[in-house]
């Protein structure tokens, strides 16, 4: 996937500056392999480590919002932030930490959920298994989005749907918005950097991020933890602890969801304005002591057990820290916990 961004963006240097200010931290910190970090994590600096990592990523939420507001102050047109990234990339705590650097910069941010443009279900397409394929593009009512986007971007004001997913309907209760001078949109869904998604829309009113974890710890000099396996173990973590669902469940729909990323979301990184890195050098080690539990509970003779058991064999090798020394505002607490921000 690292060498598809590349490809993608090399025109720009987005990601290029991304890896090479991780490289420049890993080197300041002396922190490459899971042996490094071991060796930091016992020689009791690792509240410091914590710090620097989460400071690392306010600076680039922060430069992503005042990035947006220099191109408003050029260009006044620009109403529109789309945020699209894979699962488990942190993209609703980034959105909530981005609404904030935004109002520092005296822009008012306002959220529409994608989710309430959604088609009827009667209209919802079928996947291949005449299941209700909700990740397609297809499943959104995109004229009517663009309807209404163009009509805020003119100064008129709308009513907003809601969608009730046990009727499977399109409703309105009489909510309204009108878009200030000083206001933008947000709006966060895998379909952000779609250009079908806002078709109607002029380039110059929108501004898009691509939110994921691009960077990771090696585990050895050799051996490199892919970054998809952070965003797993999140999700069998968040999964368990918000939804309900075991390991053996996440990783039985891994498969399908990476084939949804591969076809809804990896193809449109290129257009990405700003990207953040949502990787933490540490977050494997915060995370290890919660997660292995659940993935020891998937059973030994399961098709999923085999997975199960090379994620418990790598993260054993992490040393773990505790969590008490993140900040509530962490992008980590999405997964683990404690967060000071509502989902």
């Amino acid at each position: 996937m690292n060498e598809k961004l590349c490809k993608d963006n090399k025109k720009n240097g987005i990601l290029e500056k991304i890896y090479q200010e991780d490289e420049h931290l890993k080197r300041f910190l002396g922190i490459q392999t899971v042996a490094d970090f071991n060796k930091f994590n016992r020689s009791g600096y690792v509240s410091d480590l914590i710090n620097v990592s989460e400071a690392m990523q306010a600076k680039a939420i922060f430069s992503i919002a005042n990035e947006i507001a220099s191109k408003r102050s050029k260009n006044p047109q620009l109403k529109v932030v789309l945020i699209a990234g894979p699962s488990s990339s942190g993209k609703t705590t980034f959105c909530k930490r981005l609404r904030i650097a935004l109002m520092t910069n005296e822009i008012w941010p306002i959220s529409i959920s994608l989710d309430d443009y959604f088609v009827d279900r009667e209209k919802t397409p079928l996947n291949e298994h005449g299941n209700y394929d909700f990740e397609t593009i297809a499943a959104l009512d995109l004229s009517f989005l663009n309807e209404q986007l163009a009509k805020l971007l003119v100064g008129e004001t709308i009513e907003l749907p809601r969608f009730n997913f046990k009727k499977g309907q399109r409703e309105f209760t009489g909510e309204s918005l009108h878009l200030s001078n000083n206001a933008i949109l947000i709006m966060e869904g895998i379909h952000g950097l779609n250009p079908m998604l806002t078709a109607q829309i002029p380039d110059e009113c929108k501004f898009h991020i691509y939110v994921a974890p691009l960077t990771g710890i090696r585990l050895d000099e050799i051996t490199s933890i892919p970054t998809a396996d952070n965003r797993l173990l999140r999700r069998i973590l968040r999964d368990f602890q918000f939804r309900g669902y075991s390991a053996q469940q996440t990783i039985g729909q891994w498969a399908s969801v990476q084939e949804g990323e591969k076809r809804w979301i990896t193809p449109f990184m290129g257009r990405a304005d700003a990207m953040f890195n949502s990787s933490q050098i540490f977050e494997l080690a915060a995370i290890r002591n919660a997660v292995l539990p659940i993935l020891q509970q998937v059973p030994s003779d399961s098709p999923e057990y085999a997975e199960a058991h090379r994620l418990i064999s790598f993260s054993s090798q992490i040393d773990a820290i505790s969590d008490k020394d993140l900040p509530s505002t962490s992008l980590l607490r999405e997964f683990i916990g404690g967060s000071s921000f509502h989902y």
